[in-house]
């Protein structure tokens, strides 16, 4: 990894500049993601294809147990824990940019600045999603009261042709925003920061809110590109996350690249 954070010192938020970028800034970032997509394929789709498959598995494993309505809620957990999957697919972009060796071991075994601190952070974006599911839970009592589950043939058309189930609709989608924007706002450049700097998590979580309020139209368009990048691979039966996921990911990195400059860098 390029040391770019004095050894024995953690960074602190002066340490990091947060550049201002354009409203069509996110089209950059994708054009970057692709690039790094096509001159790697093996790398990025193979990563991609091992992110599809456990999803499918994960599905699997919901049919099987009958909890097969839960499928569209569970699919929420894919956007707010993404970022923390996505660890090989930043180093394939560091590495590339630095002229640096790309092999699968270096892919796979990503040795990032600040470890622990990204296992904190995991552990917020575990607790986000835990609050997710748990609002997903209560709203589906509220609105379906004591009837079970129905069916995953029957679950859209009561979703959208019944009064309990626009209810559940409305208010879920409300609620399932405001959480989701939490969730982008402290992760949407986070996980890389604590991959290439020593940081700690609150400061790298501080340094992320701060990156989309500063740009929040453009940081707005690039979350909704993700959420439909995403949404795409997961409508396809997650066969399309082999493509949309390591794209996202890799332009995720360009996008911490441009929005977030530490000091040493321009000295």
């Amino acid at each position: 990894m390029v040391a770019t954070t004095q050894v024995g010192k953690d960074a602190s938020p002066e340490d990091f500049v947060i550049d201002s970028v354009t409203f069509d800034a996110p089209w950059n970032w994708l054009a970057a993601g692709w690039r790094d997509l096509t001159e790697t394929p093996t790398l990025s789709l193979g990563y991609g294809a091992v992110f599809a498959a456990i999803s499918i598995l994960f599905v699997y494993g919901l049919l099987h147990a009958g909890w097969q309505s839960l499928t569209i809620a569970l699919s929420g957990g894919f956007l707010i824990l993404g970022p923390l999957f996505a660890l090989g697919l930043y180093e394939i972009s560091r590495r590339r940019a630095a002229g640096e060796e790309l092999s699968f071991d270096k892919i796979a075994w990503v040795h990032p600045r600040s470890p622990l601190q990204l296992a904190y952070m995991g552990l917020v974006l575990l607790f986000i999603f835990s609050v997710w599911l748990r609002v997903a839970f209560l709203l589906f009592a509220v609105f379906f009261g004591d009837f079970d589950l129905p069916a995953a043939d029957q679950f859209i058309p009561e979703l959208l042709f019944t009064q309990h189930g626009l209810g559940l609709l409305i208010v879920g989608t409300a609620v399932g925003a405001v959480l989701a924007f939490f969730a982008y706002s402290v992760s949407a450049v986070s996980i890389p920061l604590l991959m290439e700097h020593r940081v700690d998590f609150l400061t790298a979580m501080t340094i992320s809110v701060r990156s989309v309020m500063k740009n929040l139209n453009a940081m707005l368009l690039w979350a909704a590109l993700i959420a439909a990048i995403m949404a795409c691979g997961i409508a396809t039966m997650f066969l399309g996350l082999v493509v949309a996921f390591p794209l996202v990911g890799h332009a995720t990195w360009h996008a911490y690249r441009e929005l977030v400059h530490h000091v040493s860098d321009d000295t």
